[in-house]
């Protein structure tokens, strides 16, 4: 993958001030493990135009969201729910930030598209269809 076109062709990100701050310190202290994923996720989350909470538009990709995207590359349309590594659950359709498609698709909105590698480091165009906030749960 070309990382210079990839990046220019990346559209422009929105995410929760406290959540880019706390993903950036997810990728960092897990570099070692998932060391491209770690990567991709720290230029994101350096590039997005940053918000309080509560003045983020809801259609939105941000922790916790369920998100209906489509992989152009092969047509399938998904919902998933994008959430921390200790409650990823991929038969439940919860997804880990820290895979290709949980950092690719995080600060997207409804509608918009990104270049994105996959595992194999393929570029795969995924499509926002829709997001849907989830009610904060208790801590």
């Amino acid at each position: 993958m070309n990382a210079t076109r990839a990046a220019a062709t990346r559209p422009q990100i929105h995410m929760i001030e406290e959540e880019a701050d706390n993903l950036s310190g997810l990728a960092l202290s897990n570099e070692h493990r998932f060391p491209q994923v770690s990567e991709l996720l720290i230029r994101e989350t350096s590039r997005a135009k940053l918000y309080a909470a509560a003045s983020i538009s809801p259609d939105v990709v941000t922790m916790g969201a369920l998100v209906e995207f489509v992989d152009e590359g092969t047509g399938a349309q998904r919902t998933v729910q994008l959430v921390y590594p200790p409650e990823a659950d991929i038969s439940a359709g919860r997804i880990s930030i820290l895979t290709p498609i949980g950092a690719g698709l995080i600060g997207l909105r409804e509608g918009q598209s990104i270049l994105w590698p996959d595992r194999e480091g393929h570029e795969r165009r995924l499509v926002i269809v829709k997001v849907q906030q989830q009610p904060a749960r208790a801590a």
